[in-house]
């Protein structure tokens, strides 16, 4: 049976060792728990509001947005996280970085955000003066966010309509175009099967008027037989 260990230094390295691969393990866990938080974080958030999944505020300069999906991409990508849902959250994380990038995308889904805001305030009766917008709480905050969902989703059926009614217009005149092909194509072919039995035609004509012709003829003949 092995004795214990009494020497003093070497108790406290084996302690040391102990407590470093503790903290370890908890450290591990918690860059864990914090993957998956922020995992499930942006995968609630309203994938049209790419400034809700970033977890960011508008109108702040392209750095910080730079900066930040930086950041989140790290913590969050795929080949250093074993959550199933990590490719998913990170392709979101992605388009959202692209949208806020790009100028007229941003300016769109700022002036959503600005619409929603607008409507907000008329809904609660406020102006611009008032104490909740100027120095707006978690509250007017949360109906904001609320609001922009409603703001962006309306657009998107809207844009959706239009693009339906397009499709039917443009079918209409596709069909319109090819009932001009048709017809054109119906005129050139009785044009050619007209040319083909001109021949015929023109052949019977010519018989029917000899035989006129021949008729006449013998008519004036006997009209002009004179009696005794």
């Amino acid at each position: 049976m092995a004795e214990p260990e009494k020497d003093l230094k070497k108790l406290e390295a084996e302690q040391a060792r102990e407590d470093a691969s503790l903290l370890a393990n908890l450290d591990k866990e918690a860059k864990e728990y914090d993957k998956d938080s922020e995992i499930a974080r942006i995968l609630a958030a309203f994938r049209a509001n790419a400034y809700d999944v970033l977890d960011l505020q508008p109108g702040v300069p392209d750095e910080d947005i730079k900066r930040t999906y930086r950041k989140i991409s790290l913590l969050i990508h795929p080949d250093k996280s074993s959550n199933p849902r990590a490719p998913d959250a990170f392709d979101r994380l992605a388009l959202a970085h692209q949208v806020l990038l790009d100028e007229k995308k941003r300016a769109i889904l700022d002036e959503a955000i600005a619409d929603a805001r607008m409507l907000l305030m008329r809904d609660l009766k406020l102006t611009v003066d008032s104490e909740e917008v100027k120095d707006p709480d978690t509250v007017f905050m949360g109906k904001w966010k609320e609001k922009v969902k409603w703001v962006l989703a309306d657009n998107e059926a809207r844009r959706q309509r239009q693009v339906k009614a397009q499709m039917q217009e443009e079918g209409r005149e596709r069909r319109k175009e090819e009932a001009e092909v048709t017809e054109r194509k119906r005129k050139r072919d009785a044009e050619v099967e007209w040319e083909k039995t001109r021949e015929g035609r023109i052949g019977s004509w010519r018989e029917f008027s000899k035989k006129g012709v021949a008729a006449g003829g013998d008519k004036k003949k006997k009209k002009m037989k004179t009696l005794g």
